[in-house]
């Protein structure tokens, strides 16, 4: 059964969606940090950049929370460290991290289990639209690293197709929208410019229902 976005959604959830992508270039840096989800994807392409070449080391990180607990009953970070491993990057390129839980201890603890080595420069994988976020958080909590943000390339529609809930998908967009602004307020993330048609988008699919991952 294919799963697609409903036309009269489609141009606000776009909107959110290329706000969020952040369009960084790759380039070869000194770890690769996966953060943990509920979208496997983002192993995935963790392990398509290592055999790439764009960097040495994977970190996975993630617990759980309520979205992802029944998906990966052993932890976000250990289901992903076996998914690179059946794509074949190597057990001792791969370090896990089981114990984070939002996206600031993703960076925090990672900061902390890479301590022992040089870092100057990292990937962060994640879902697409968790690309702004990640970024400001990193660059709240680690301030000295270069930081490159990546997911998988794909367009909307097919993303949606891969998750396979229309709902999910612009339900997590929403939050991680309203999470840009209120972050960077407490003090979790660094401040991001929010354009007004990004504002307005946002408003329309509140105002739709679209709240399950409002703060």
């Amino acid at each position: 059964m294919t799963v697609s976005l409903p036309d009269d959604l489609r141009a606000d959830v776009q909107t959110l969606w290329d706000y969020h992508d952040l369009r960084h270039e790759l380039r070869p840096a000194d770890v690769g940090i996966g953060l943990g989800s509920h979208d496997l994807g983002v192993a995935t392409y963790a392990a398509e950049l290592f055999h790439a070449g764009m960097f040495p080391l994977v970190v996975f990180s993630g617990a759980n929370a309520p979205t992802t607990v029944e998906l990966f009953p052993r932890g976000e970070a250990a289901h992903y460290r076996e998914h690179a491993l059946e794509l074949g990057v190597l057990d001792d390129a791969i370090l896990v991290e089981p114990g984070a839980r939002n996206t600031g201890e993703n960076i925090a603890f990672a900061r902390r289990l890479l301590e022992s080595r040089e870092v100057e420069s990292v990937v962060l994988i994640s879902r697409p639209y968790q690309q702004r976020r990640a970024y400001a958080t990193c660059k709240k909590l680690w301030p000295e690293v270069e930081v490159i943000c990546a997911s998988r390339p794909l367009p909307l529609d097919d993303y949606v197709e891969s998750i396979g809930d229309v709902d999910r998908v612009i339900t997590m967009l929403v939050g991680d929208t309203q999470r840009i602004t209120v972050y960077a307020e407490r003090g979790f993330a660094v401040q991001q410019e929010v354009p007004l048609e990004v504002t307005h988008a946002y408003e329309r699919l509140v105002h739709l229902g679209f709240t399950g991952r409002l703060i």
